[in-house]
């Protein structure tokens, strides 16, 4: 495969030969709660994610006033308007840095998605080791550019997008940094089954064949993002929460610790499962192919000087002796020493035809 596709995040090498790397995107599943941030933290580390990730929001930036002050009256709001719901989930510098750190014990990496400016630069000034812009922002080029300036890597979600905004991005960002990864999503949540749409991970891979390609895969299941994986995508995203009957939006869709687990143990398995295309015999092998295999024996006992015939040989289990390939070879040679029935023909005691 070629190695044009490279992309560092944190101590993580990702390319086409790379394991994928794998985010769980807790998002705003965290209910505004440190503490519970940190269970989902540490549930993603035992379930062997590579990163996990929130969402920033400098919300009086971010929305109109008319958008911030509407009401929020259901039952996944945590507030009576809509800004008030998004003030409750959103965490300060100290909730941060009290994560980086922890997120550092733990050996993952931890970013977050920069939904505006304000955002970007908290996150630049906490030096995350990679920026997240949602499906919603691909046509944010002025977005785009600004975080492109502080050369890190960042990862583009492309739902509801066509190729031309994904191409406008592209544009956009490679000239500011190279650093780029661009996903494959459906902005549905959950989208259904045949709006994921898995081939344009290839369409986007031969589109844009220098940079890493990757999937943020909103549907339940798991077994997609395995799919995503061996069609090419190398950085795999998923919402993630403690429980799916949690308050909130998008516990729904999202993976609890044992379906994260299962993905990233299936991922990890197909990397290894893939090999390296080179059709050999393993050692693990052996012993069910000789017994399951067939080799040429004596169909009856056979005198000392008998040259063989069709009607002299058997193909019997198991193998191990002359394979049933050698037949036609074996035809017409001379037995050096008796064969009694169902005995091994064994090459040692076989001359060949005496030719004229």
């Amino acid at each position: 495969m070629s190695q044009r596709r490279n992309l560092v995040i944190g101590n993580h090498l990702i390319n086409d030969d790379s394991d994928c790397y794998v985010i769980a995107e807790i998002g705003h599943n965290h209910q505004g709660s440190l503490e519970t941030c940190k269970e989902l933290f540490l549930a993603a580390k035992n379930a062997g994610v590579n990163a996990v990730k929130l969402q920033k929001r400098d919300n009086k930036t971010l929305f109109t006033k008319e958008a911030y002050n509407r009401d929020y009256d259901n039952p996944n709001s945590f507030g009576a308007t809509y800004g008030e719901h998004r003030e409750f989930l959103e965490f300060g510098w100290h909730e941060y840095v009290e994560l980086q750190k922890y997120a550092n014990e733990l050996g993952l990496d931890f970013f977050s998605t920069a939904f505006d400016i304000p955002s970007a630069d908290f996150l630049e000034k906490l030096d995350v080791p990679a920026y997240k812009f949602a499906s919603g922002d691909i046509r944010t080029i002025p977005l785009l550019k600004h975080v492109a300036s502080f050369g890190k890597p960042m990862i583009l979600s492309t739902g509801g997008a066509t190729l031309d905004d994904i191409r406008r991005a592209y544009d956009a960002v490679m000239p500011l940094n190279s650093q780029l990864c661009i996903m494959q999503c459906t902005g549905g949540y959950p989208p259904e089954w045949n709006e994921l749409n898995l081939r344009v991970i290839d369409t986007l891979r031969r589109e844009f064949p220098d940079i890493v390609i990757g999937f943020s895969s909103h549907d339940s299941g798991i077994a997609m993002a395995v799919a995503g994986y061996m069609l090419g995508a190398r950085i795999i995203e998923k919402h993630f929460t403690l429980n799916r009957a949690m308050k909130g939006t998008d516990h729904a869709f999202s993976l609890e610790p044992v379906g994260m687990t299962k993905m990233v143990r299936d991922l990890r398995r197909l990397k290894l499962a893939l090999g390296d295309g080179k059709k050999i015999m393993y050692s693990s092998e052996k012993a069910p192919i000789t017994k399951m295999g067939k080799s040429l024996v004596a169909k009856r006992n056979l005198p000392k000087g008998h040259v063989l015939t069709d009607d002299d040989i058997a193909m019997k289990s198991p193998g191990g002796g002359l394979p049933p390939y050698e037949w036609d070879n074996v035809v017409g040679m001379t037995l050096t020493h008796p064969a009694l029935e169902d005995e091994f023909l064994d090459p040692a005691k076989l001359a060949a035809r005496k030719t004229a």
